[in-house]
Formats: structure tokens, sequence, C-alpha cells
């Protein structure tokens, strides 16, 4: 086994290749959607994290496919990285019957329960009481489960952030409430709508772990999420970590961006993209050749249109099926 990049979580070279690898398929993944979206065959709207693959790749690869996470509004790069069929996403955003919901949830909706992946969500905060009670299920059960929770950092002005920290701190719950912190909720800074310097800072409330470590350094984020699975699965309570990255779209479909500058986006983008920095610190260490790296990415961006066309050739759902898990068996 070679290592030539440390890192906590003891992964080798073709560890960290297939992390890389992943990073690509999200970007390719979400720039197939938006190709997809202009061109009519996607309804209704969408939130891409082009831009925040990092977070992603390296938190919910860590995770056993028993581990448990829930997601948000933005929660292609999460799903993907947890393990959930990128053929039954798209599947799924084109409203095909063979997608991860039968073609009725769509972009906010992925859930795949036989890969741990309990749901995104289109209602801000909503996961944080539905990853808490997963994390009190796997203590009560002890079953050696981890959850990690998914937010955007607009969420942690909702009550539900609050009240779930609060219970989970008390009752030493193995989670991991995972901060995307891309610096806007919507159309507002994060910095108009707190008070306080770092996410992370609200931890000290609840008395549990809290730390801010930058987003778009992969080998960061396995790092802090290595020791903070170690730490909840110890039993000394949840952990909070703040990753701050950057998203390049706007909020959704729908936003134009006019109140962040070019001059701020293109910075975040040419100097601090997260593909673009493991690719840099792959090549120097010697893991990849220039060649070898861009053969790989052709092969596996012409895979994800492959996947996307095959999709869109699946039956949409019928009609009757309108009425169809709706209630519980």
């Amino acid at each position: 086994m070679t290592q030539t990049i440390q890192n906590k979580a003891k992964l080798d070279d073709q560890a960290l290749i297939h992390l890389l690898e992943k990073m690509w398929s999200i970007r390719f993944f979400e720039e197939t959607l938006e190709r997809l979206y202009k061109e009519g065959e996607i309804y209704g709207t969408m939130h891409l994290s082009i831009g925040q693959e990092a977070t992603a790749v390296g938190s919910a690869s860590l995770l056993k496919e028993t581990d448990w996470m829930t997601s948000t509004h933005r929660n292609h790069g999460h799903s993907l990285a947890k393990g959930t069929s990128m053929y039954a996403m798209f599947a799924e955003i084109l409203g095909r019957r063979t997608g991860t919901s039968g073609g009725k949830g769509g972009s906010m909706h992925i859930a795949d329960p036989s890969v741990g992946n309990l749901g995104s969500n289109g209602i801000v905060g909503g996961g944080f009481p539905i990853a808490t009670g997963a994390a009190l299920t796997a203590k009560m059960q002890k079953t050696d489960q981890v959850v990690i929770c998914y937010s955007g950092d607009g969420a942690t002005n909702e009550g539900s952030f609050h009240e779930a920290l609060n219970l989970a701190a008390i009752w030493k719950l193995p989670i991991i409430y995972f901060i995307e912190n891309n610096q806007y909720g919507m159309s507002s800074s994060i910095h108009e709508m707190t008070a306080i310097e770092r996410l992370s800072e609200r931890s000290l409330s609840y008395g549990m772990k809290g730390i801010t470590i930058e987003g778009n350094h992969l080998l960061r984020v396995i790092d802090t999420t290595y020791d903070a699975i170690q730490h909840v699965k110890s039993g000394q309570g949840p952990v909070l970590i703040e990753a701050l990255t950057y998203r390049h779209r706007g909020h959704s479909k729908s936003d134009s961006g006019l109140y962040r500058s070019v001059e701020e986006t293109k910075a975040w983008q040419d100097k601090r993209d997260p593909i673009t920095q493991t690719e840099t610190l792959f090549l120097a260490r010697g893991l990849l050749t220039n060649d070898v790296l861009l053969e790989r990415k052709q092969a596996l961006k012409t895979q994800v249109e492959k996947v996307a066309e095959r999709a869109k050739q699946d039956p949409r759902p019928e009609t009757a099926a309108l009425f169809t898990h709706v209630y519980a068996e």
C-alpha cells in the first residue's frame, strides 16, 4: 500500500485518486444537469453544488454504507459521495419512473436508504431533527452507526438547528453536524445574518466540539471528518464542523447572482476551486501525470453523459402513480 500523501484515514494513493474521480463525477453530473435544464428536459428548479465537491467527497466517503446521512436542497454531491446511483439520480431529476423516488420527488428530494442516504430536504433546516432522531436510534439500539447531517450556513439560523444540537449534546449522540458555509444563504451574506465570526462558535453554547476548516481542501476535510467520526463513536457526543466553501453558480436556477461581485466569484473559482487544488497536489506528489489525469477526466465525462442519455430514454410515471407512496403500506 503506497501512501504518498499522509492522511488520518490512512487512504492510500489509489483511494485518494478514487476520491478525485468522485469529485470529477459530481461536477460532470451537475454540468450535465445544467445542459439538460437549458434544453428543457428538467422542470422546476435545482440547486447546484459546483465548487463544493471537496466537502461532500471528503466527508461522506469516510462513512460506511450502514452509516446515515441527511442532506439539503443542494444535495447532489452528498448523495453521489454516499453511494446513491448516478443513473437513478438522473432519472429522478428528469422525472422518470426509474428514479430514486419514482420520478416524483425531483432534485430536492433524493433519497436512498439502501446506502444510508436518509434523504434531502426542501425545507431549510428540515434535516436537523431527522438526522438527530437517526442518531438517537443508533445510540439506543447500540448499532455503532454514525450520522452526518449536512446543512448550509443559512440553516443555522433556524430553530431546528438549535433544538437539535441541544438534544444531541445532552444525549451525547453519534452525529456530526456538517455546515457547508458557502458564504450566502440564498442572496444574503452570512456576515449580514450573524454577529459571530465563525459559525462553529455556536457549538460552545451546547457543550460540544466545534471546528472551522477550509472546505475546499480535500485532505483537510478528510482529516477533520475522520477525527469527528472517532470522537462521536467514542461516546463523547456530537461535533460541529464548519467548512468554508463557495458555490460557483447561483442559489438556484432562477438566481442571477446580482448580490455578489464578479471579482469575488472569479477569485474563488480561480484560486480556491477544490478540484483544481486537488489536481495540483496530486500532480506535484506524483500520484498522476498530466496525461493520465486528462485521460481519466475525459473518460469520466463521457461516461456521465452516457448515463444521462440512458436515463432520458426511460418512461415517465403513469398518472395512477400520483396516488402511490402517499401513505405507509
